[in-house]
């Protein structure tokens, strides 16, 4: 018998895009997931099975091989994503909305395709994915007051930050299990509301281990950009990109690269492009090995250690003060 499957990115943009659509059209599926830096997700979906699926946040260029495959058995996949997707296939099985912009995310794509039906879900979505800008526009269109847009940045802030680690084992909740919790809920609201158990695990998991980050001093620092370094302790992985849209956050200017070592001897890497000049992450990832990402925010897998210098001299040179 043929299924459904759903493979999403394990961050709050991934989950809310999700979250949005089966509240829209209810689905029986086959959930496929993993932490945010995990995206290679296609190639677990086994086309002798699958009758269609949903792909949402996850890089199409990284999961090419496998999503040809599924069109050349018949799947159907539906595809919405906003990172760079390199060359997309014309095919009469797949339907695709992706957009590039740096301004926007997967949530608010969704939320577009669906008139801002679960707008409140987008918006934490777009939060969770440092769209701060675009998400105070929409909540103050959509009416909100000023005390539930910040509710609804915190719950991204810390659904995000939940969707980070090496593995599985560093998150608070394994993202198909969160988004299991917050499936029956119609606005973020409602779950808050109703499971305050599970908001108050992620929330004081977030304040713990910024206050760890925040005593990390610049590992590099020039004019215009910053280099952090972060030990090998799982509060370090949860933290590692929250802690980067932080920084980048408090100081608009400036660049951010925060590094992270691994168990292995290689790093794992968040960049993040200055507030005023959101280009360049994805570039500068995808020229080491493992890189990959958006204009605005890109990351670095498994960094070789014997390319440390390198990487930090080139991020620096990416990112003068006068860019």
């Amino acid at each position: 018998m043929k299924t459904s499957f759903d493979v999403f990115n394990g961050d709050a943009d991934g989950i809310c895009a999700l979250l949005q659509l089966r509240l829209a059209t209810p689905k029986d599926s086959v959930l496929i997931t993993g932490v945010k830096r995990d995206i290679a997700l296609l190639k677990q979906v086994d086309p002798a099975v699958a009758q269609d699926v949903t792909v949402l946040d996850v890089a199409m260029e990284k999961n090419r091989a496998a999503l040809d495959n599924l069109l050349s058995q018949g799947v159907r996949v539906f595809y919405a994503d906003h990172h760079n997707p390199g060359e997309v296939p014309d095919h009469a099985s797949l339907t695709t909305h992706i957009n590039t912009a740096a301004n926007t995310c997967t949530s608010l794509i969704v939320d577009k395709l669906l008139d801002g039906r679960y707008r409140e879900w987008a918006l934490v979505g777009a939060y969770g994915d440092n769209m701060i800008a675009t998400a105070d526009t929409l909540a103050n269109k959509s009416g909100l007051c000023d005390q539930d847009r910040i509710k609804l940045m915190q719950f991204g802030t810390y659904l995000n930050y939940n969707g980070y680690g090496s593995s599985l084992s560093d998150l608070l909740f394994a993202p198909a299990e969160i988004y299991r919790l917050m499936a029956a809920y119609p606005s973020p609201f409602n779950f808050i509301a109703e499971r305050p158990d599970v908001y108050a695990t992620l929330e004081d998991g977030f304040v713990g281990d910024s206050e760890k980050a925040a005593a990390i001093m610049p590992y590099s620092e020039r004019a215009g950009s910053r280099v952090f370094m972060l030990p090998d302790e799982a509060w370090a992985r949860r933290i590692s990109g929250v802690y980067s849209n932080d920084l980048t956050n408090r100081d608009p200017e400036v660049a951010n690269a925060v590094i992270t070592a691994k168990a292995d001897g290689n790093y794992l890497v968040s960049i993040r492009a200055p507030l005023k000049n959101r280009v360049g992450a994805d570039e500068l990832a995808a020229a080491f090995p493992t890189g990959g990402g958006r204009k605005a925010a890109a990351g670095i897998n498994a960094l070789p250690a014997e390319l440390l210098n390198d990487f930090i001299d080139a991020f620096h040179q990416r990112y003068p003060l006068d860019t």
